[in-house]
Parts: C-alpha cells; sequence; structure tokens
C-alpha cells in the first residue's frame, strides 16, 4: 500500500503488483494521476462518490497517461481532486482536503489538489492533471511547484472527464524544472531543446493589479531576476491596456464555461441530485441559469482578450503572478476563499480564454509562503516557455 501521510491519493486502488512502466526518458519517476483522467482499472471518480458509484473501472488508460508510462513513468494510486473539477480550492466536502507540503495550515490550490500535493510532499515526482481555468497553476503556485499548461488541443483530452471543452487541457506538475520538461517532451513529442526561452518578458500592468500589492511587487522582483538569469529584457506593455480588464474578463469566462459545464453534467445532477459541496453546488445551479443572451453577450469579451494575448511576438511572454495571493487557511471563512479564488482567476483566465500555455515557476515567497511567477505566451509557443525553466 503507497503510504499517503498528505491525503493526497485516492483510496482502494492501487496499480497491479504486474503492472509495469516502459522504458525511456522517465525512467524511475512516479506519476499521480488526478481522478478525472482515465487509468486502466480504476474508477475515474471525478472527486464525487456518486459519480463514482455510477461508473465501471476505466478500460483503457488516457493517451496522455498510456504515453507517460511508456516512456517509463510508474503509475502510484490516483489523485484526489475538486469535485467534478470545478473549484480552484482543494478543499472536497466527501474526501477533504490534501495536506499542502509547503504550508501545511494552508490549501493546496484546486482543482489538481492531490497530484499538486503529492509532488510537493514527494509521494511522487510527477502529475497529471488538468487546466481549465488555472487548475494546475494555481495548486502548483500554492504548493511550490512546477506547473504547465499548454496551448489549448495541443495535448490530447480523450480520457479525461470534460468540463469545458472549449477550454479544458491536461497539465503536468513536478518539483524539479527538468522533470518538467522531461515529462512536456514525451506529452508534446518535441524536445524542448529546440525552442528558445524568451528575450522579452511583458509586464501589464491591469494583471498586476488583480493581485494583492505585495504580491505584485515580488512578481515584478522575480521577473527582473528571471530576464537577468535568462538574457531576457523585462518591459511594461500597453498589449492589454485596450482589452477588457480582467474584471470583466473572469465573468465572461465563467458563463462561457458554465453554458458548456451545465451540458456536460447538467443532466446528470437533475437526474440524480447528487451529494455535492455547498460551493460546487453553487456554481452548477449559477451555470444552470446562463442563457444564450449570456454567452453571445460574453463571447465578444473573450474574444477581444484572446486577441491581445495573439499580438504577443514570438519571442515575448507575459510575465505576472500565478495567482493573486498566497493560499488561503485551511480554515478560512468563504470570503476570504472567494476573494482568492477571484484574484486568482482573473489572473489564470488570461491564458485559459485565449487558449494560450503557460507555466507556473516556484519564484515568489510573500509572508513566508509559496506564490508562483507565471509566463505566458501565445498559443503555440509552448516550448519557448519550457526553455524558460532550464537551470541556468
Amino acid at each position: 500500500m503507497t503510504a499517503d501521510p498528505l491525503g493526497a491519493l485516492v483510496p482502494g486502488w492501487e496499480p497491479p503488483a504486474d503492472e509495469r512502466a516502459g522504458s525511456g526518458p522517465l525512467d524511475g519517476l512516479g506519476l499521480v494521476v488526478k481522478d478525472v483522467i482515465d487509468v486502466r482499472g480504476a474508477v475515474t471518480g471525478g472527486g464525487n462518490p456518486d459519480w463514482a458509484a455510477e461508473h465501471d473501472p476505466a478500460r483503457e488508460s488516457a493517451p496522455a497517461v498510456t504515453a507517460l508510462t511508456e516512456a517509463g513513468a510508474s503509475l502510484a494510486p490516483k489523485g484526489q481532486c475538486a469535485e467534478l473539477a470545478f473549484s480552484l480550492s482543494g478543499d472536497n466536502v466527501h474526501y477533504g482536503m490534501p495536506r499542502n507540503p509547503a504550508a501545511p495550515d494552508r490549501d493546496p490550490g484546486g482543482s489538481t489538489s492531490g497530484p499538486a500535493a503529492a509532488v510537493a510532499g514527494g509521494i511522487c515526482e510527477l502529475g497529471l492533471g488538468t487546466d481549465t481555468l488555472g487548475s494546475v497553476r494555481v495548486p502548483a503556485s500554492y504548493c511550490g511547484v512546477w506547473g504547465f499548461r499548454p496551448t489549448h488541443g495541443r495535448i490530447g483530452v480523450e480520457g479525461v472527464m470534460p468540463l469545458a471543452p472549449s477550454f479544458d487541457t491536461v497539465g503536468l506538475l513536478a518539483a524539479e524544472p527538468e522533470r518538467l520538461q522531461r515529462a512536456a517532451e514525451v506529452l508534446l513529442g518535441e524536445p524542448t531543446a529546440s525552442g528558445s526561452p524568451p528575450s522579452r518578458l511583458l509586464i501589464a500592468p491591469p494583471l498586476l493589479s488583480a493581485a494583492e500589492p505585495e504580491v505584485a511587487e515580488a512578481a515584478r522582483s522575480a521577473a527582473r531576476d528571471l530576464a537577468e538569469r535568462l538574457g531576457a529584457e523585462v518591459a511594461e506593455t500597453a498589449i492589454l491596456d485596450d482589452a477588457p480588464s480582467p474584471e470583466d474578463g473572469m465573468p465572461a469566462f465563467n458563463v462561457l464555461q458554465g453554458v458548456e459545464v451545465w451540458g456536460n453534467y447538467g443532466e446528470w445532477v437533475e437526474r440524480t441530485s447528487p451529494s455535492l459541496g455547498p460551493d460546487v453546488a453553487a456554481r452548477l445551479e449559477r451555470a444552470a441559469g446562463f442563457t444564450r443572451g449570456d454567452a453571445e453577450e460574453a463571447a465578444p469579451v473573450a474574444q477581444a482578450l484572446a486577441a491581445a494575448v495573439a499580438r504577443l511576438e514570438p519571442n515575448e511572454s507575459l510575465v505576472l503572478p500565478a495567482t493573486g495571493t498566497p493560499a488561503p487557511g485551511r480554515e478560512a471563512d468563504a470570503d476570504e476563499r472567494e476573494r482568492a479564488r477571484v484574484s486568482a482567476g482573473q489572473l489564470t483566465s488570461i491564458a485559459t480564454i485565449a487558449g494560450a500555455p503557460a507555466i507556473s515557476m516556484p519564484l515568489l515567497n510573500v509572508r513566508g509562503l509559496p506564490v508562483g511567477l507565471s509566463l505566458v505566451g501565445a498559443p503555440g509557443a509552448d516550448l519557448m516557455l519550457l526553455a524558460a525553466t532550464a537551470s541556468p
């Protein structure tokens, strides 16, 4: 039985004793897979016992899982997640909140909470999760590990429970950048060495305004340090000045996401009246109320933001905090959690809306707590961002 002092793993399933990894660049690395991604022989529970009870074990692993195991990664038990992957918090009313090894009295972030905690705590070397609004980047930021969201559509999502397919991606977590690069190379099918790091790191003031002042200042300082290491320049950019603000972008995303989420899960919710945590239940209720008119009103906002990000040059990336705050406390009240969620979402939604790649690097320390520094490139700039993680 795999030891799990962090509550990061789904109990009741272990990889078969005769399960053998392939051989390749990921030899010796353990892999925890988020419980919305199929692993052969395991029920994909989606963080909800009622959903799990309705589904049989997966007959095949998702292609992303197969690619990593064929490259040598060894499967661990599956990782806990927020219900239906519909939360940026690591809390789960049914299974509890995994412990954050970097800040034990703090939320590990969600929805890829279990894999992030497992990577940060040394249970495994790699985590495979999903990132729609920020479900890899937020826990990477809170747990002080590396997190990568690829360009939308760059890595297949077959065998993954959908949340909002227009925005869903499969992403990676690792405690060491070299491991992140190796795993990303397997999934992207290209060596990261074929990419060059950005030569211009661009600070967009509207994005920094979404973060706490202390976090924004730490991000500015870390951006200067990173630029020095990469031999790049740091400059302020007006690329977002004529685009909708983060305060407008996230609500537009919420509408577009909500319509798709309800399309995926509305029938099940209405048919089974499943047991749901209050925050997820409230989001589903809100999603049920969105109309076609709401989506038509939100779409131009998203399109304008996406167009702004698409104007980034091939050698440029936006640089911003991965989250607007450090992780909220495990016992934080609803208001504190909502402030952290909104601040994080305003920052993470810029890449999500644009279908752009983003990386969270554990380079900030705010009040003794980890916060990620994020790079966002234009769609297709995955290798450039990964090259920026190389050790000096």
